[in-house]
């Protein structure tokens, strides 16, 4: 039946979901008309919210640009590429390869998002290298479903947010809370880290049960999977090397660049502890790119290498940012389509149900904003105060917002993106399998979520 279920869903999805820059396009559309509809606004005022949207996400934009290019590069180099052999050489069959790189993942994506998002598709490239008759698709999809427990986990935005500032809790709660909300309650909690790692220790099955029978198996030729880096050509003799030649290979400049980032990094943790912010994440990329390469001008190859997967991203980012304008843009009233989504949960909800209804409209509006701190910005002032109100732990719900902004992930190529350009697919080659992990993570984290209002609230 399980089989059946995917067997569909890969096939629908395959049918009928465009390009991602086609969905992004198609979504703008959608949101624009509902938008129009449902807050009164007209055209006009909707395009001004699109524009000054539009670029607002630029800094996180070259963000997660760098997450891929560094990332990819230092894959790239011989240590590493050493590394994700001796791991994949754990997987000797079909379902080891897609319950290894499903776990590595999960587990990965749960310490930082940045890392396993970039850690799982290497892996899940390397595997598909060294495992004969792995459904390709259905190892990226499991690398990139490890990803649905990120805002659990201790790099979860929103929970530490709270956790570390109190005018921001102050802010978000409308004055009803002038303290901090510690990780004890939300990250920490007993119902968090169950349905965490719940997850986390399933998803290898989940994704084992998907896998297509023998005549459905989609492959790839390693050959094709090879980086496209030419491998180092015999060196010439030093003592023909210009001036520029010898810069250029010079492993002392190198040096100088890893010295400066390691001491940074050694001061910044201790400093403000294991804090692996996108930056921090990118810097450490970085700083091993340059090391394992040795030399600059062979991290300078590899960076043009890596830079040929970043063009999605660059593309449609912006245009999630329009649609978050989009979905933000109040009337002259306040009223946005994202807080009356959010409104419309609040409604229908009791002390009991509340969590699990605000995590579904969480994952309603992750699908057209998706970004956790602007997810935030628009639904935590809404839900915040209104568990207050009814006596419910905001902890809880500040995890209902988190989980729901990365469990419909599965649904939305955006964060698939720095996965799909080191795969070398698109998102629909994904998403079929990805559908069945959004139905089963939904159900736990629902009956998850009743449960720990009723016991633990």
């Amino acid at each position: 039946m399980f089989k059946k279920l995917t067997n569909a869903s890969v096939a629908l999805v395959q049918r009928y979901l465009p390009d991602a820059y086609i969905f992004a396009i198609i979504l703008t559309l959608i949101t624009f008309v509902v938008s129009m509809i449902t807050t009164g606004q007209g055209p006009i005022a909707l395009i001004g919210h699109w524009g000054n949207g539009f670029w607002s996400l630029l800094s996180f934009t070259m963000q997660m640009a760098l997450v891929l290019v560094l990332g990819n590069a230092l894959a790239s180099s011989k240590p590493v590429k050493k590394l994700l052999v001796r791991i994949a050489s754990i997987a000797k069959t079909p379902t080891q390869a897609i319950m290894l790189v499903s776990f590595v993942s999960a587990v990965a994506c749960w310490i930082n998002w940045g890392f396993g998002l970039i850690v799982g598709a290497l892996l899940a490239r390397e595997l598909a290298k060294t495992v004969k008759n792995v459904d390709y698709r259905l190892l990226i999809a499991a690398a990139y479903s490890g990803f649905v427990v990120w805002h659990a986990g201790v790099s979860g935005s929103v929970p530490l947010t709270v956790a570390s500032n109190v005018e921001e809790v102050t802010k978000v709660t409308q004055g009803a809370l002038t303290s901090t909300i510690p990780v004890t309650r939300t990250l920490f909690s007993v119902p968090n880290l169950i349905m965490s790692w719940l997850i986390i220790l399933t998803l290898p099955f989940i994704n084992k049960a998907m896998q297509p029978d023998p005549d459905k198996i989609v492959t790839v030729d390693p050959e094709l999977l090879k980086d496209d880096l030419v491998e180092e050509e015999e060196e010439k003799d030093r003592s023909l090397w210009t001036p520029a030649d010898r810069l250029e290979n010079s492993v002392i400049l190198s040096a100088i660049v890893v010295i400066l980032g390691g001491i940074f990094l050694i001061m910044h943790f201790r400093a403000n502890g294991f804090d692996l912010s996108l930056d921090i994440v990118n810097l450490i990329f970085l700083v091993l790119g340059v090391l394992f390469h040795k030399t600059p001008i062979r991290y300078v190859a590899a960076i043009n290498d890596a830079v040929k997967g970043a063009g999605g991203i660059i593309l449609q980012f912006p245009f999630y940012a329009g649609i978050m304008g989009l979905m933000t843009g109040a009337n002259a009233d306040g009223v946005s389509l994202a807080s009356q989504i959010t409104n419309f949960f609040l409604a229908i909800s009791n002390e009991k149900t509340f969590p699990m209804f605000t995590f579904w409209s969480a994952g309603l509006i992750n699908v057209f904003v998706p970004s956790g701190g602007g997810q935030w910005a628009v639904q935590g002032p809404i839900a915040m105060p209104a568990s207050v109100r009814m006596g419910i732990d905001p902890g809880i719900t500040a995890m209902a917002v988190a989980w729901g902004d990365s469990w419909t992930n599965m649904l939305q190529p955006f964060w698939a993106l720095p996965a799909l350009g080191i795969a070398k697919l698109s998102a629909k080659d994904i998403m079929g399998f990805c559908v069945m992990v959004l139905l089963y993570v939904g159900i736990v984290i629902s009956v998850g979520f009743l449960i720990w209002a009723s016991f633990f609230g």
